[in-house]
């Protein structure tokens, strides 16, 4: 199985990037691609630019990502109680690409961390809400909240409740490839 992981987030020390490549490693075995959204950066999405100049390149590469992929691991960054910027232009491109929806019909474990105690939970919300209609097959969603009380970045999940969580959830998604 081919895994792609990626945080919803640019930031150099994102802690969703660290989530999500902590789940990662729950999935030995597979091929696992860890993609970085600063390798994605492209303008702001604006019709006119969209017209004038087409969609650039590299949401036709992220595209292809997701459609090599088996399974989509996403943490995504709360800015603002929503997605960040940079998550949301990639996202839009992509979406611009004819015929397609975004996550290609792939299925996806959903996660948000967030240093408070809501754990990116308004995000993770929206996210669960809004990526069906945009072809994601949400198998399970994770939050992790107080990620600086609950995650060391060399054991990665500290809190054995939370821990247990995601083990189960990851279980549940092994699971459904079984079938």
């Amino acid at each position: 199985m081919k895994i792609i992981a990626f945080a919803g987030s640019n930031s150099d020390v994102s802690i969703n990037r660290q989530l999500v490549t902590f789940a990662s490693g729950f999935f030995n075995g597979h091929l696992i691609e860890i993609l970085d959204l600063n390798d994605y950066e492209m303008p702001i999405y604006k019709n006119e630019r969209e017209i004038e100049n087409g969609i650039p390149q590299l949401a036709h590469d992220f595209a292809a990502k997701i459609d090599s992929s088996d399974l989509i691991l996403l943490s995504l960054a709360e800015n603002n109680g929503a997605y960040s910027a940079a998550f949301k232009n990639v996202f839009d491109w992509v979406s611009r690409i004819s015929g397609r929806k975004v996550f290609a019909e792939k299925p996806m474990f959903l996660m948000a961390t967030s240093p408070g105690k809501r754990g990116g939970s308004s995000v993770l919300e929206i996210a669960s809400k809004r990526f069906p209609f945009d072809g994601a097959k949400v198998l399970e969603t994770f939050s992790l909240p107080s990620f600086n009380e609950n995650f060391d970045s060399e054991q990665g999940i500290v809190h054995e409740g939370k821990l247990q969580e995601m083990e189960e959830k990851i279980e549940q998604i092994k699971a459904f490839f079984k079938k």
